[in-house]
């Protein structure tokens, strides 16, 4: 029960970095979730925004840093 609770702890300090690093991310960075390529729909009763750019972005900067991460401790 106690690694699983080191778990939980290790996961939440991970999501709460996360939204640390969005929260500051909005604020360096206004055109991020404003790229060509992220949808909105608006209706009279309804919104729909798809930030599909943004998250391919997101996706490819953080593969390429998780890599070098992993290619700078293994040494």
């Amino acid at each position: 029960m106690t690694e699983f609770g080191r778990l939980l702890l290790i996961i939440g300090a991970i999501v709460a970095f996360a939204g640390l690093v969005l929260l500051v991310a909005g604020r360096f960075f206004p055109w991020l979730g404003n790229l060509p390529g992220d949808f909105r729909f608006e209706g009279e009763n309804y919104r729909v925004y798809f930030p599909l750019a943004t998250m391919i972005l997101i996706s490819v900067v953080g593969t390429i840093v998780l890599n070098l991460l992993i290619r700078f401790f293994r040494r």
